[in-house]
């Protein structure tokens, strides 16, 4: 039997337990420690926050041992548990940003504190540790082979969904102005900053003085001032008047922000899926994207991309989609057709398939199973 942990957060990591939990017949564990975790980074080892959060970490390991059923961990982070678990579990890994920023390679997010990097370095100890992994795209599932060295047999790609009930064209307007879409949050690698740039030249042209530019969703985690940073841009470049920002938007509002959107564009230099454009153009919004992985890999042809380090490619790509109507048509219907085919009912499907897989391998021992044993590895709350 296998078990799927669901978060009970609002961000997107959460949502993906959630959906498979609506749409899996399995045992379920809802839970909240990992909500509590991805609000305190860059808090100090000996706080008094950090040592109750271990308390709470070490009980919940307790009760999944407990357990004498597959767990199936649905984010990379929870991997700091399941390196306290035996195998077989299965985990899924949505992107390796924060592995990116635990190594120095680049700030995707944050650079890690020391009580950062000890927990990050269980995360990623923990996901090669598992039975299986799914990766949410064949980008994620490269990054998983090149940085973890993790054998390609032992992960299993399963693109997420959308919710197609919610997500379709609306003719409500919440703006009586046009405007540029943003959806995500302010992390650098979201490049929120670049596409900020590009709007002010576009703007400096002359042609577009109606249109602003909306940002959906939160600025991000407490580690950083994400926000002000924003503003600090907003400011240098004179948009203080151009930029509307929404904040968390719950989903079921979100379709009315893409379907009167001019487009939308998310210029990331990383991202391991990239939910907003699917949901954008199942509403019938156009979209720009940037040329890394995964995002061409999840548009297809449905997108327009641009290279995220060129702020004049990012105009320029934004102003041809502005003053072509021929070209907005085109790409409406092909993310129209193109949405279509994710579902979070074929992604339910898949991992179902993957579980039943697993627990025939387990029951015939095909030896598709690494069974490390853990050593030397001290509890969470020795730390």
């Amino acid at each position: 039997m296998i078990t799927l942990v669901t978060t009970l957060g609002t961000d997107a990591i959460d949502l993906y337990p959630q959906k498979l939990a609506q749409n899996l017949s399995v045992p379920k564990i809802y839970f909240n420690v990992y909500q509590k975790r991805a609000m305190r980074f860059n808090i100090s080892f000996f706080s008094p926050g950090a040592m109750r959060l271990s308390r709470e970490d070490w009980q919940f390991i307790k009760m999944l041992r407990q357990r004498n059923d597959i767990i199936h961990l649905p984010n990379q982070h929870l991997g700091r548990y399941g390196v306290f678990l035996k195998p077989p579990y299965i985990i899924t890994v949505h992107d390796l940003s924060r592995y990116f920023d635990l190594k120095g390679y680049t700030t995707y997010i944050h650079h890690p504190n020391f009580r950062d990097k000890r927990y990050l370095s269980l995360d990623y100890r923990g996901v090669k540790r598992a039975t299986r992994v799914i990766a949410v795209s064949q980008a994620t599932k490269q990054d998983l082979i090149r940085h973890l060295e993790i054998p390609g047999q032992y992960i299993s790609v399963i693109y997420e969904g959308i919710d197609h009930q919610v997500f379709q064209p609306v003719k409500d307007h919440l703006f009586d102005f046009p405007y540029l879409l943003f959806v995500g949050s302010e992390h650098p690698q979201k490049n929120f900053s670049g596409l900020l740039k590009a709007f002010s030249r576009l703007k400096r042209g002359g042609k577009f003085e109606k249109l602003k530019l909306v940002k959906v969703g939160k600025a991000g985690g407490p580690e950083a001032e994400f926000r002000k940073r924003s503003l600090e841009v907003i400011g240098y470049l004179g948009l203080r008047e151009e930029v509307i920002f929404t904040d968390y938007v719950p989903e079921e509002n979100l379709p009315a922000y893409y379907s009167a959107a001019e487009c939308l564009i998310l210029p990331s230099f990383y991202e391991g899926f990239g939910c907003p454009l699917l949901e954008a153009m199942a509403c019938g919004c156009p979209v720009i994207i940037s040329n890394r992985p995964s995002l061409p890999e999840i548009a297809g042809d449905a997108a327009m991309q641009v290279e995220p380090n060129n702020i004049e490619d990012i105009t320029a790509t934004l102003y041809e989609l502005l003053i072509n109507q021929d070209l907005r048509e085109t790409l409406v219907n092909k993310g129209l057709q193109r949405s279509a085919e994710f579902t979070w009912k074929r992604t339910a499907e898949e991992t179902l398939q993957l579980y039943l897989e697993v627990e025939e391998n387990l029951r015939t021992d095909r030896g598709l199973y690494k069974t490390t044993e853990l050593m030397g590895i001290l509890p969470i709350y020795e730390y």
